[in-house]
């Protein structure tokens, strides 16, 4: 529907007008008129038409006036100007002012009509253009932040789908190979190494949350993730592995100018904890580092590497290969962790082979770093004698070749302890979403929600539920759904009253689906039932 104005002080100028509007845009157009300029503004604010035929000459504010002052409210208003004087003056201005057609009067109806089409066209072509670029910035004001969202808990939570962290990735464009994580936490007030009332803050997040996202994207080129209790996590890809002094000091003055208009703009306190540069399978270690930095320091701004809580290790140390050991140990990776302690242990050798003790204390420590990883994980049961016999074993042997083995043979059993309680954990978690989506099934859930509901990254959660029950979520809700339809049409219910009570607004769209998966429709179903029941 268009609204057209008409602003003229000749009533008969107006009943000719909209006679040719009804007669050749019945249904389609409402109209209103207006005589004097002042009246012509009050009610385009009432009106707001989409079309406004102007005279230039009226009474009080005239019509050049009339329109710079709509224009002010109503920017996509097309106006068309109808003048008895073939003024240069006026027609510039209305040319200055976007008019789109300046007419002398009288103007044929033939003319009218092509003019309102056009203009019509205009409109509509502006309202697609103008719905278009609403829907775009509304699915990047939502699919952006879920997706940066769902790639900070892919760093927190590597060892539940790691193969999450490339996906992520992928969909944001980060290439880089490295990174570090900010942890920006919120409070009421600062109380030492603390803020206080962080259930509060946590709430009150919610209403800042957008906000406090647009506020850090301006300081920092890298992923905010949601609110988790009182923290904001944010991820800053970087190429390098580790950056030089001038550069912590240029991202640590960037934090606190970040802090600065965090605190101005949103009434609560803020500090950041800032952790250290890790390769991207380690990034989990860099937001430890950055909660540590904010517990071992009073300050607003503190960076990991400004403390002295890193370890340092000799020139040679094989660092990489203990880090990659411990996290394919945590990630149940048995054969990369075969690979990672058969190469720790053949460095030892090379560097240390007249260290006998020193290389067999060596093992014990990482085995029972394993163990622990495993034990954490639930993935062993822990008894306090069941490495009893863990010194003595290894004293008492005589070859490297003898210790490696028995190394690497419990660093693989430590892997295979994690993997079997991930498998048992999968299953644990896709058996409370299948009794959710029993228990739901008739209102509209979504897999979002079921993945909230167990608390798992959408992603990760659509991939796993899929291997675990061997079809997709929609699959599995519609063929719930189908099975219930069923017993509900043999309690002789309409497909209308069926379709609504398994969660299908549209029966239509019900007998189809049903159709698709039975091979029958409802009412042939239906039938089907009252036959057997003759019989």
């Amino acid at each position: 529907m268009y609204k057209i104005m008409l602003a003229d002080d000749e009533g008969i100028v107006i009943d000719s007008l909209k006679f040719i509007i009804e007669k050749n845009f019945e249904g389609i157009c409402i109209t209103d008129f207006a005589k004097t300029g002042r009246s012509v503004i009050e009610l385009a604010e009432r009106f707001r038409p989409d079309i406004v035929f102007m005279d230039i000459q009226m009474p009080g504010i005239n019509g050049i006036e009339a329109m710079r002052e709509i224009k002010r409210f109503s920017p996509s208003t097309v106006f068309i100007v109808l003048s008895a004087y073939d003024k240069f003056d006026y027609a510039k201005e209305a040319i200055h002012l976007g008019v789109l057609e300046y007419l002398n009067k009288p103007v044929n109806q033939k003319v009218i009509v092509e003019i309102i089409q056009k203009a019509m066209q205009i409109i509509d072509n502006e309202k697609e253009k103008r719905s278009y670029d609403l829907l775009v910035k509304e699915k990047l004001e939502i699919v952006v932040p879920s997706i940066e969202a769902g790639l900070i808990y892919a760093i927190l939570f590597q060892e539940e789908c790691p193969e999450d962290m490339v996906k992520y990735n992928e969909l944001l464009g980060v290439k880089e190979q490295y990174g570090y994580l900010m942890v920006l936490e919120y409070g009421d007030t600062v109380e030492g190494t603390d803020l206080s009332n962080t259930v509060g803050a946590s709430i009150k997040a919610q209403s800042f949350s957008y906000h406090l996202r647009e506020i850090v994207k301006e300081y920092v080129a890298g992923v905010v993730g949601a609110n988790m209790t009182n923290k904001t996590i944010v991820f800053i890809p970087c190429n390098q592995s580790q950056i030089d002094y001038n550069e912590r000091m240029k991202i640590i003055e960037n934090g606190r100018q970040m802090i600065r208009t965090l605190t101005q703009k949103i009434d609560v306190e803020f500090r950041l904890g800032i952790g250290d540069i890790k390769s991207q399978s380690r990034l989990v270690e860099s937001y430890r580092e950055a909660i540590s930095a904010m517990r071992n320091s009073s300050g607003t701004v503190v960076h990991f590497k400004d403390l002295p809580l890193s370890c340092m290790y000799e020139e040679n140390y094989p660092i990489e290969t203990e880090q990659a050991l411990f996290s394919n140990i945590r990630l149940g990776k048995l054969s990369e962790a075969k690979v990672e302690a058969d190469t720790y242990f053949d460095w030892m050798i090379r560097n240390y082979s007249d260290c006998e003790m020193d290389i067999k204390l060596k093992v014990l420590e990482l085995v029972l770093y394993g163990e622990r990883k495993a034990y954490l994980s639930g993935g062993m049961t822990y008894t306090f004698t069941n490495r009893k016999d863990y010194l003595s074993t290894i004293i008492e042997m005589h070859t490297y070749e003898e210790l490696k083995k028995w190394f690497v043979q419990k660093i693989c059993e430590a892997c295979t302890n994690v993997l079997t309680k991930k498998n048992e954990h999968s299953n644990q978690c896709i058996e409370k979403a299948k009794a959710y989506i029993k228990e739901h099934y008739k209102k509209d859930i979504s897999l979002e929600e079921v993945s909230r509901k167990v608390d798992i990254s959408l992603y990760y959660f659509s991939k796993l539920f899929k291997n675990v029950v061997g079809e997709n979520f929609i699959d599995y809700l519609t063929r719930i759904r189908i099975e219930a339809a069923k017993a509900l049409l043999y309690d002789e219910m309409s497909i209308k009253e069926v379709a609504l009570e398994v969660g299908y607004r549209d029966s239509n769209y019900f007998s189809r689906l049903f159709k698709k998966c039975v091979g029958i429709t409802p009412t042939e179903f239906k039938e089907g039932i009252v036959y057997d029941k003759k019989k």
